[in-house]
C-alpha cells in the first residue's frame, strides 16, 4: 500500500483535533457516536463520511425493493427499539437512523462529504493525522486524533463487481448494477434478466416483476432461501396487547436470535438435516412440479454462504405467478438481443441488471502509515477481528456474516469504550496489539477461513485482509452467541496489548 500523491488543493493551515475520530456514518458509525456520547461523556469526538447523508448502505442502494436480509429487532440498536415490520425497506431503516441521529444530538458531531485519504500515525506526537478531502468544495482538510474509529464498512459504494462476459458490448439493451442504479430506469413492459442469485437478486426480482413484462434470474449455482413473515406474530400479538415497546423489542430480539443460533449450530453438526429442511420449507410455495434441486440446492453447506431471507415467500410468489422464471447456468456469450447460455438457449432482454456482488474495500481504500512506514493491512495479525498487531490506536468495525451486522457493531463499541476507559485509567496514551513471545510461531490462517463461510467478495480479496492465529486473542470470531460473552470479559491486562 502507497500514499496517495499530493493533492493540488492546498491543505488548510488550520488542524482539528478530537479526541476519538470516528470514519463513516452508517450502521456501525452512527451506533459508535452513540455509545461515545453515553459511555464517554465529555469525549471529543467527530464522524466523517464521504457521503450526502448518513447511513451508508441505506443510503447508497436505490435500487427497487432494497430492504434488510436480516431482522430488525436484531439490526436495530439494543438501546433503540424497533417499532416497525422485522424485514423492513431501506427507508424505514433510514426513518429510524434519522431518529437515532437527532434524538441524540449527533447531527453536531458529523460532517458529510469528507472522504479519508491518508491517516498517518506518529509515535513522537501520540496521535494520527488524517487527511480529508471535502466532496463539495475540493478543499483538503487535516485532523489530529488520539484514537481512530474506522467504522465505514466493508465495501466500495462508488461501483459494484462484474464479471467479464465476452459480447457485452453487442448487446442492444442497457446493462445496469443496482448498486448504482439509474434513477430514470424503466423497466415497465420489458424483458428483464437478473444475472445472480444472492439476497440483491432476490429482492429486486419480486419488485421488478410487478411490472416488467417477465424477469429471468439467470444463476451460475444456487443459493439457499429461507422465508419468513415480513411481521413477526409475535410482535403482532405483543403489540396488540399494548406491551411496552422496550419489552417487545427485547422479546423478538431473543425469539430472532435463539432461531439463529439453532440454524447456525445445525449448519455445523447437521448439514444435511438443515438441507432438507430448507428444501422441503421452499417446496410447497414453489410452482408444482418445479425442479428444486437443480435451482435451489447448492452444493455447499447451509451457511457457508449467505442464507438469503424472503419475506413472505415474495420470490417463490412471483415463480408461482409466472412473473418471473430461474435459469441456472453459465453464460456463454451477450448477444445483441440478451444473452447465450452454455445450453444454446437465448435469454432475450431490455433489460440486464448484473447483481453479482460487490468489492471489498480494505479499510476503506485510506493510505495507512505508522512512523512513515506504509501499513500493509494482510501483513497483521487481528486481535479479536477489531484490531491489528503493528498499528496503535485503531479499532475497525466489521459486523457478522450469521448474525446482523449491528450486534457485533455494538459489541465492539462497548470494547472500545472500556479500552479507552482503562487507558486513562493507566495513563495511558498509546495501545497496541503485540504478539507474545508465545505467540511468535503461531500458525495464521486467513481472515475468514473459506471453510466456515466463503462467498465471492471474501474469496476475491482475502489476500488483502489481516491474518488471525489459531488461539485468542489471535482470532476472528463471527457468532453472536461466542462473543457475547468473550468480548465483554476480555482482559485487557493479559499482555496481547501493549501500552505506554
Amino acid at each position: 500500500m502507497t500514499m496517495t500523491e499530493p493533492s493540488a488543493v492546498s491543505v488548510q493551515e488550520r488542524v482539528e483535533h478530537v479526541d476519538v475520530l470516528v470514519v463513516g456514518a452508517g450502521i456501525s458509525g452512527i451506533g459508535a457516536a452513540y455509545h461515545l456520547r453515553d459511555q464517554l461523556p465529555g469525549t471529543s469526538f467527530v464522524v466523517l463520511d464521504a457521503l450526502e447523508n448518513h447511513g451508508g448502505t441505506w443510503w447508497t442502494h436505490r435500487y427497487p425493493g432494497v430492504r434488510s436480509d436480516s431482522d430488525l429487532f436484531t439490526f436495530g440498536y439494543r438501546f433503540k427499539p424497533w417499532r416497525g415490520p422485522s424485514i423492513a425497506s431501506s427507508e424505514e431503516i433510514l426513518h429510524y437512523l434519522d431518529e437515532v441521529v437527532s434524538e441524540n444530538g449527533l447531527d453536531e458531531h458529523i460532517r458529510y462529504q469528507h472522504r479519508v485519504t491518508a491517516a498517518s500515525w506518529s509515535s513522537e506526537d501520540r496521535r494520527w493525522t488524517v487527511q480529508v478531502t471535502r466532496g463539495d468544495t475540493g478543499e483538503e482538510l487535516l485532523f489530529t486524533t488520539g484514537f481512530l474509529w474506522m467504522c465505514q464498512g466493508y465495501y466500495r459504494h462508488a461501483q459494484g463487481y462484474t464479471p467479464e462476459w465476452p459480447g457485452v458490448d453487442r448487446f442492444q439493451g442497457q446493462v445496469v448494477h443496482p448498486q448504482t442504479w439509474p434513477e430514470d430506469l424503466d423497466h415497465t413492459g420489458k424483458r428483464v434478466v437478473v444475472i445472480g442469485s444472492g439476497a440483491t437478486a432476490a429482492t429486486l426480482i419480486p419488485a421488478i416483476a410487478e411490472t416488467a413484462a417477465h424477469v429471468t434470474m439467470l444463476q451460475r449455482s444456487p443459493t439457499f432461501f429461507y422465508a419468513r413473515p415480513k411481521t413477526h406474530e409475535l410482535a403482532t400479538t405483543l403489540r396488540a396487547l399494548d406491551v411496552p415497546a422496550e419489552w417487545t423489542h427485547e422479546i423478538l430480539r431473543r425469539a430472532y436470535l435463539a432461531e439463529a443460533a439453532e440454524i447456525t449450530r445445525m449448519s455445523f453438526e447437521q448439514p444435511d438435516e438443515l438441507r432438507e429442511f430448507l428444501i422441503e420449507s421452499m417446496r410447497p410455495l414453489l410452482p408444482e412440479g418445479f425442479d428444486i434441486d437443480q435451482h435451489f440446492n447448492p452444493t455447499y453447506r447451509p451457511w457457508q454462504q449467505r442464507l438469503a431471507i424472503l419475506p413472505d415467500g415474495d420470490l417463490f410468489a412471483a415463480l408461482r405467478e409466472g412473473a418471473a422464471s430461474i435459469v441456472t447456468d453459465t453464460i456463454d456469450s451477450f448477444t445483441e438481443t440478451g444473452i447465450r447460455v452454455s445450453s444454446g438457449e437465448v435469454l432475450e432482454a431490455d433489460v440486464v441488471v448484473t447483481a453479482t456482488g460487490f468489492d471489498l474495500s480494505v479499510f476503506g481504500d485510506i493510505a495507512f502509515t505508522v512512523d512513515g512506514q506504509p501499513v500493509d493491512f494482510a501483513g497483521t495479525v487481528t486481535y479479536r477481528g477489531l484490531m491489528f498487531t503493528g498499528v496503535p490506536n485503531l479499532a475497525y468495525v466489521f459486523g457478522y456474516f450469521r448474525n446482523s451486522w449491528t450486534l457485533r457493531a455494538d459489541l465492539i463499541s462497548d470494547f472500545v469504550c472500556r479500552l479507552l476507559r482503562h487507558m486513562a485509567e493507566k495513563g495511558a496514551t498509546t495501545v497496541v496489539p503485540t504478539l507474545r513471545a508465545e505467540d511468535a510461531d503461531m500458525p495464521l490462517g486467513p481472515w475468514v477461513d473459506p471453510e466456515n463461510f466463503n462467498p465471492g467478495y471474501l474469496a476475491r480479496s482475502m489476500h488483502l485482509m489481516p491474518k488471525q492465529g489459531d488461539r485468542e486473542p489471535w482470532t476472528h470470531l463471527h457468532e453472536y452467541t461466542v462473543e457475547r460473552e468473550l468480548l465483554p470479559a476480555a482482559d485487557l491486562d493479559d499482555g496481547t496489548l501493549a501500552y505506554s
